[in-house]
């Protein structure tokens, strides 16, 4: 009896669902970033800044949710958990001494040694994604959509969970939610860290995966529903204290329900065909004494391409595979007899593991580069102007479409991953025919947002917010497919740098200079309307030059939001080339599984 249970016990600590949950947890944790906007009022009146020196330590934030170089490479040389544990300490130390400065603890620092401390902090985030994202890809090599887009869901929730934990704290000053972002996310990730480890995911298949993934799918829809009631009920009535700590009692029971998954596959376990834990190779660590046989085998199905004719490509499945499987035949019959000089070649072919500096000569992945860029900058810029965008069109509640944009990231995210792996799975499709519609999305909403139509910001946030959630939950996967497992944190991380560096020209330059330019003219225009009330400043000499200009219409951003439209079509064009690249990629991926 005793060493039954300590087998199930065994069984429940090595299931790759149980680390799954985990670094859904650790997610959640993730999305510190999206706090800075509630912790920057605290740092502005404690170290009497202006908007402008507020404006750079967001900027450092936004790097440090983006640089995640040293991340992808401790996660190739280092253990998970360490990987995870530098990460926390990095939160923990930037943040906290930041609470330190704000709470009068520590000495003021100047202003780059603030924005050092932001960076650093923020920064963690960068190895909680990492980890998390490797060491789930790597145990479902075969879900690669759905548990992308889950576990990127979920740091896009991290904000929201960590908001609404601060509403229960109930605490009198915005410092405390510095000291709960540094401590909060700190304890967390301690306390899974050892659970985030490769288990042999690719041997744990089970008929009953579907029913998994459906399940935690319905738990992400009701979590994100739940929330945005709870964040709509919280703004328009006011709740006692005790209601709030109601609702976050029940925002914790939907984030541990997921562990029923774990705990019914190890304690009540369904019989296995056990042809399911061959479906897959290992496709981290390979053995040596099997390479030369991997080696041999990679070089025959080279060979194998140079003799296979176009036409083959477009055979059904299954009598590609068996011409293929001919062709192999005749080719090691020729290599036997000499006939043929077995060619060596130099670098991997798409569909097998690259290192960075390899697939940065590869046109597929400035493809995805730039149509990420294009797309996910565009969002961006909706996201980071979304403030002026609701002033302009006369909107009031800004913070109403903060959080529904919020929702609808999240749920692009999941959304994402669940359609794309249908494509792949039933047709074996391109993975980025799914992104270039996410693209289509878009750019109806910006074009939505610039023609300034009654509604038009509710329609424009559902589409862009939807759209620029599925790319984070698409192009992850994608990029394990073309570009492989073994280097996947480096990878990934190179990608993130579309986000800084899209928000920098699209909402940095192009933007700002615009809508400037437009305040500028209605300045010029109507004078008394915009100075009116700003009779004190005039007598003190200052004319209002002071206060910033202020555009209204949907003149303001009509210009930005045609060239944000543009750039998803042209998103889209580069999307469609990457699709048509890939084609046999993707078949010879996923075509031998519809056969």
């Amino acid at each position: 009896m005793m060493g039954r249970t300590g087998e199930t016990l065994r069984a429940f600590l090595n299931n790759r669902w149980l680390v799954f949950v985990a670094a859904m947890w650790i997610q959640s944790c993730a999305g510190v970033g999206y706090l800075f906007g509630s912790m920057s009022p605290a740092i502005k009146s404690s170290l009497s800044y202006n908007q402008r020196q507020i404006a750079r330590l967001g900027v450092a934030k936004d790097l440090g949710d983006s640089v995640g170089f040293l991340a992808g490479s401790l996660c190739e040389f280092f253990p998970f958990w360490g990987a995870l544990l530098v990460g926390a300490f990095q939160n923990f130390l930037g943040y906290g001494w930041v609470w330190l400065i704000v709470t009068g603890r520590a000495p003021a620092l100047p202003l780059w040694a603030m924005c050092i401390l932001i960076f650093v902090g923020t920064n963690g985030e960068t190895y909680f994604n990492t980890a998390t994202l490797v060491s789930c890809v790597q145990n479902f090599p075969k879900s690669r959509g759905p548990v992308v887009g889950i576990l990127k869901g979920f740091a896009g929730l991290g904000g929201a969970i960590l908001t609404q934990v601060y509403a229960m704290i109930h605490a009198p000053d915005h410092a405390s939610l510095i000291f709960m972002v540094a401590v909060g996310p700190t304890m967390v990730v301690i306390a899974f860290m050892l659970i985030i480890r490769l288990v042999g995911g690719h041997k744990q298949v089970r008929s009953s995966d579907g029913l998994c993934f459906s399940f935690i799918y319905c738990v992400c829809i009701v979590l994100a529903a739940y929330l945005m009631a709870v964040m709509l009920l919280e703004d328009l009535v006011k709740l006692s204290h005790g209601v709030i700590i109601i609702f976050t009692i029940v925002l914790f029971i939907l984030l541990f329900i997921p562990i029923l998954i774990p705990i019914s596959l190890s304690f009540f376990p369904e019989p296995r065909d056990p042809a399911e834990a061959a479906l897959l190779p290992e496709t981290h660590k390979l053995e040596e004494p099997n390479k030369s046989e991997h080696d041999a085998n990679e070089v025959l199905f080279s060979e194998v391409e140079d003799e296979k004719t176009r036409e083959v490509d477009l055979l059904p499945a299954s009598e590609r595979q068996k011409r293929i499987a001919h062709l192999q035949t005749k080719v090691a019959q020729a290599v036997a007899a000499g006939a043929v000089r077995v060619k060596r070649r130099r670098g991997p072919r798409r569909g097998e593991d690259f290192t960075l500096m390899q697939a940065l000569i590869k046109a597929d992945f400035w493809l995805i580069f730039f149509s990420l860029l294009l797309g996910s900058g565009s969002g961006l810029t909706v996201i980071d102007n979304l403030g002026q965008m609701c002033q302009s069109l006369g909107y009031d509640n800004t913070h109403v479409f903060v959080s529904l944009i919020s929702i609808w990231n999240f749920l692009g995210r999941i959304g994402g991953g669940y359609f794309s792996e249908i494509i792949v799975r039933e047709y074996a499709y391109p993975r980025p025919v799914a992104l270039a519609v996410a693209q289509v999305v878009m750019a109806f909403g910006h074009f939505s947002l610039g023609m300034g139509w009654p509604g038009a910001m509710y329609i424009g946030t559902l589409l862009i917010g939807l759209g620029y959630g599925a790319h984070w939950a698409i192009v992850p996967a994608a990029v394990s497919e073309l570009f492989g497992l073994r280097k996947f944190g480096s990878l990934y991380n190179f990608f993130t740098l579309a986000n800084p560096a899209g928000s920098l020209v699209f909402s940095g330059v192009i933007a700002s200079s615009i809508y400037d330019s437009e305040a500028e003219k209605q300045a010029h225009q109507y004078p008394d309307h915009h100075h009116k009330w700003d009779l004190g400043s005039i007598f003190l000499g200052s004319g209002g030059h002071d206060e910033p200009l202020k555009c209204e219409g949907a003149i303001c951003f009509f210009v930005t939001s045609m060239v944000m439209s543009g750039f998803c079509i042209i998103a889209v064009v580069l999307s469609m080339v990457l699709v048509h690249r890939t084609k046999v990629v993707y078949a010879n991926l996923y075509g031998k599984s519809r056969t």
